[in-house]
């Protein structure tokens, strides 16, 4: 039964999203080693899909390494300079040069439009992109390497209402038609914010930050495999610049802050060779890989009437389990006051509740949290902000009764005491049959 409730509630979740980001521009940025996967048809088939069913889609390839195996190819070298506006070293791209580059970016290009083909969705591979060059920066002269200028909003507008896929290759030109070798970060974050896409996907063939990549908080949400499930862009910059100044940070999530401080909302990082990764990412509150979001994901806030079907489910196997005790509806509603819930993008995931027993105590109770989101701690920061409510509330202590939890209240700092340290009237009360274990926190005035 709880598996058909898991897969109705990914069904429910899906058509949430469908409706609230039809018509949504959004961004691809998909690099290079990607496309020489095994599963590369497969994400242009998920693209292809979304384009299909009402998703405003533009794709930004990566050609990096495809320019490196052809320039290797005709034995020209490859140097690297600062590019001015990004913090990462850009091509030097030399009068012998540029014209393979622009053979290698338009190759990629080409094999995009190729397989979207074969889903039968048209695109377009567009000069969209005017350049400036970058000149001389600190001394050194980046000849044929440029940066955005421009987007031609309006063309790429045109191409989208009319159903079709745009490609922008890592090339720009210039108002005379001079062409410059663009990195294709420059151009993500550009159109990105040219267009006011709803969200940027870096799509590479290291997905979602994980903890061996880089340092980050303990108390970050991550899934079973160890993947950040969404940071803010604040937490994005800690972790940067707690990477040796951001010299060993993942690229992907360098250019997710660069995006969100652009003013993209949400930036997702997923592992392109992933089946479905798009997909799970877009159609699911738990998603694939990580997201980097400057708007409002997710809050804990005071329950609703209107929460009540949804708590009761998160409830239900608990009760079942004699996990928690059984409550009802009505019981529910009786301290409405009490009970908060944990809501990510409208849906809601986790509950709990403080009452006040008088004496300066208040009893956390009715932790519940959905099971698909174990590795997100929501029940735990369900818990932490009770905690906060109490001592807003001048609470001196705070206490649970358990009966299968204790080391994981233990874990969040509680201590095992006495039924004679509750309240008197909480005391009254206790089930001596049930034989639930008292533990306690004492807060800090």
């Amino acid at each position: 039964m709880n598996n058909n409730f898991s897969q109705v509630d990914l069904i429910r979740e899906a058509f949430h999203y469908q409706s609230r980001f039809e018509g949504s521009t959004m961004v691809f940025k998909i690099d290079f080693p990607v496309t020489e996967d095994p599963g590369f048809p497969y994400l242009i088939k998920d693209l292809a899909l979304l384009a299909k069913t009402g998703f405003k889609i533009v794709i930004v390839p990566g050609a990096k390494e495809s320019i490196d195996a052809v320039l290797e190819q005709h034995h020209i070298a490859t140097a690297y300079g600062l590019s001015g506006s990004s913090p990462e070293p850009a091509r030097i791209t030399g009068e012998q040069a540029i014209p393979f580059v622009e053979m290698a970016a338009f190759h990629v290009a080409t094999r995009y439009m190729t397989y979207l083909s074969g889903s039968r969705v048209d695109a377009v591979i567009g000069n969209f992109v005017r350049a400036r060059g970058l000149g001389i920066v600190n001394g050194v002269d980046m000849e044929n390497t440029g940066t955005v200028d421009k987007i031609f909003t309006d063309s790429i507008s045109r191409v989208l209402d009319l159903g079709m896929v745009p490609i922008l290759p890592c090339i720009g030109w210039s108002p005379t038609g001079k062409p410059y070798n663009v990195p294709s970060d420059e151009i993500a974050l550009a159109v990105s914010s040219a267009l006011g896409a709803i969200k940027l996907f870096i799509v590479s063939v290291r997905g979602g930050i994980r903890r061996e990549y880089c340092t980050f908080p303990k108390d970050i949400a991550t899934r079973e495999d160890g993947t950040v499930v969404r940071l803010t862009p604040q937490v994005a910059k800690d972790i940067i610049a707690a990477s040796g100044n951001g010299e060993t940070a993942p690229h992907e999530l360098k250019l997710a802050l660069r995006a969100s401080q652009a003013g993209v909302d949400r930036v997702h990082i997923i592992d392109g060779r992933k089946e479905g990764a798009v997909l799970k990412e877009l159609f699911s509150n738990l998603g694939a890989g990580t997201m980097v979001y400057a708007d409002e994901y997710d809050s804990i806030r005071q329950l609703h009437s209107r929460d009540l079907p949804d708590i009761l489910r998160l409830m239900e196997p608990l009760m079942q389990a004699d996990i928690l005790i059984r409550r009802t509806a009505e019981q529910i509603l009786e301290k409405k006051g009490d009970y908060v819930v944990h809501e990510i993008d409208g849906s809601v995931h986790a509950c709990g509740a403080l009452h006040d027993w008088g004496e300066d105590q208040g009893e956390i109770a009715a932790v519940a949290s959905d099971p698909l989101y174990a590795g997100a701690n929501l029940g735990r920061q369900i818990v932490k902000y009770l905690i906060e409510r109490a001592r807003k509330k001048h609470m001196n202590r705070v206490f649970v009764l358990t009966t299968h939890t204790h080391d994981w209240f233990e874990s969040i700092g509680f201590t095992e005491a006495s039924v004679d340290s509750l309240p008197e009237q909480k005391r009254r009360l206790y089930d001596h049959a049930r034989k639930s274990k008292v533990f306690g926190l004492m807060l800090n005035k």
